[in-house]
């Protein structure tokens, strides 16, 4: 995971990480790999304030040497009144942090330096770019706070001919050169890279928030609570009112210039105390949550839509008291012929499914969102704190993370997860359940095993491996909590869900690919003659980061 900054000052930048950090959190601070001159001259050992400083200044003879000053674009906002502007300042000091998942462990020195190597040469900063070299260090100081282990790259923008070099595109360039590195030093490969399953990510403040109160974190919470009522309705009518009944603020955004379209809608836990509400948009809590997204699981005809605007009308004129426009099946008790029913579903959905093609991801997509909506639908009921059917829930529905432009309208005559979701969310017990939930439960799982397997067939290794490791420890543990299911229902799937992640498919380990060698005597400075064009091709592209 790339992470890029600009600076100008070198000294400052090399004294921090060759420092204790802010937190004491360095330790064994060294170089893994460089400019081999200045890797020559100074070696690995642990460095010292006075070495970081030589270093620097090693780093910045070329820029210094030939007079060449190296500039960004930064936004000022005047914080009287609010005007914002910008300036010019210096940014001849590239920064970037790589670093690994704490669950990834550790790499050897070695490991880091050949993948330091390859990253500068592919982002052009050596001579393997057909200029001339920028000089540069990649420093490795200890695990971060979160126990990532990481290296530090420092790169001088002023190349030893005295040209600059280009930082234009350079982040989404090292996000692409980082994924390549990932496959060919055979590491954790990113689901949002490798498959497009990006799941949204947790801001700091909202995880200690969450740690400081000892409660969950309020977006997981928000999306557990809108994938259940969302899986659980027939129309978007009937998600309004679940949404309600689940005590959640709600509120729709209308197209622009309208109150009769509704684009989308935003989710807030009810504060306590003098808190404010924190809103969240549906694309915020997952790829899939989004009102068009969920729109394509629902009928569309003049009298759901209409029905639809008038809860979203309802939900308007005050998001704190909202009272429904009508009221449908969410406040009564279902019948109790209806878990054979459902639980027949299922079984139709997952007949339906071998003759579905692993390349058809928008299928696959509401299968796994439907499956995870109904997981989600037991846990809203029955799990006071997350627990193993709320674990179950998230790893499923990573897998319908998709993007937008893949995504399409379920098909029409396929079974669906809808009526079983709405019997767990309205009709499960707590404690050790019932018979028809065990029931329920095996086809659930039969689900989640498809989708595994779909994953396994289209090539998706590490989430499969992912999934099947979720779903060994999580459906064990339900299953204790259940029931045994009648003689003919004997043939479940927990015992598949352990082969299965017993045969998940394992990262091939690649081998390292050799750092280059280089000279260790330092460069003669010679600057070359610049044409018109050199400079326009090498010059800043003034975007600081």
């Amino acid at each position: 995971m790339p992470n890029i900054t600009r600076g100008d000052r070198m000294d400052g930048l090399l004294v921090y990480l060759a420092g204790e950090g802010r937190h004491n959190e360095h330790t064994d601070q060294h170089l893994v790999a460089g400019d081999a001159a200045v890797v020559t001259m100074y070696g690995y050992d642990q460095l010292d304030r006075a070495t970081a400083v030589a270093i620097a200044h090693d780093l910045d003879e070329p820029r210094t040497r030939f007079g060449v000053e190296v500039t960004r674009t930064v936004r000022v906002t005047d914080p009287d009144t609010g005007t914002v502007s910008t300036s010019r300042v210096g940014g001849h000091v590239w920064h970037c942090s790589l670093s690994l998942r704490a669950e990834e462990g550790q790499l050897s020195d070695e490991k880091w330096a050949a993948i330091a190597e390859n990253f500068v040469d592919r982002m052009g900063f050596t001579e393997a770019s057909g200029k001339a070299a920028c000089r540069w260090v990649a420093v490795r100081h200890g695990l971060s706070g979160n126990g990532n282990d990481h290296v530090h790259i420092a790169v001088s923008l002023v190349r030893e001919d005295g040209t600059k070099a280009s930082t234009h595109n350079d982040f989404p360039r090292a996000q692409d050169t980082c994924r390549a590195l990932e496959r060919e030093h055979g590491l954790e490969q990113l689901d949002s890279r490798s498959t497009g399953l990006g799941e949204r990510g947790v801001k700091p403040a909202e995880r200690e928030r969450a740690a400081r109160t000892n409660t969950e974190v309020g977006v997981h919470r928000l999306e557990r609570t809108v994938r259940a009522a969302a899986t659980a309705s027939l129309d978007e009518g009937e998600f309004v009112r679940r949404l309600r009944q689940a005590g959640v603020l709600i509120r729709p955004r209308y197209a622009a210039g309208r109150d009769d379209v509704v684009a989308g809608y935003s989710v807030a836990l009810r504060p306590t105390g003098d808190d404010r509400p924190v809103w969240y948009g549906g694309g915020r809590l997952a790829r899939d949550l989004t009102l068009p997204r969920l729109r394509e699981g629902w009928p569309d005809s003049p009298q759901t839509a209409q029905a639809a605007v008038d809860e979203w009308r309802a939900t308007g004129k005050n998001p704190w008291r909202y009272r429904p426009a009508a009221s449908g099946r969410e406040e009564h008790t279902p019948s109790p012929e209806l878990w054979e029913q459902y639980s027949r579903e299922l079984g139709e959905l997952r007949a339906q499914l071998r003759e579905v093609p692993v390349t058809d991801r928008a299928t696959w997509a509401h299968v796994a969102r439907e499956t995870a909506g109904a997981f989600a639908a037991w846990s809203h009921r029955v799990e006071n704190t997350p627990g193993p059917l709320a674990d179950t829930a998230r790893e499923l529905s990573r897998s319908a993370h998709i993007r937008a432009h893949q995504s399409m309208p379920k098909p029409v005559r396929m079974a669906s997860a809808s009526g079983a979701a709405m019997l767990l969310l309205q009709a499960a017990t707590a404690g050790h359940g019932t018979v028809a939930e065990a029931i329920l439960f095996r086809q659930l799982g039969r689900l989640s095993v498809a989708l595994l397997d779909a994953h396994k067939a289209a090539g998706d290794a590490q989430r499969a491996e992912q999934m099947a490791q979720t779903l060994r420890e999580n459906l064990a543990v339900i299953q204790e909590r259940l029931p045994a299911a009648p003689a003919k229902e004997q043939r479940t799937e927990p015992g598949r869900v352990v082969l299965a992640e017993e045969e998940a498919v394992r990262r091939a380990q690649r081998g390292l690919a050799a750092p280059g060698t280089r000279s260790p005597l330092p460069t003669p400075l010679t600057p070359r003659p610049r044409s018109t064009a050199d400079t326009s091709r090498d010059r800043d592209d003034g975007q600081g980061r």
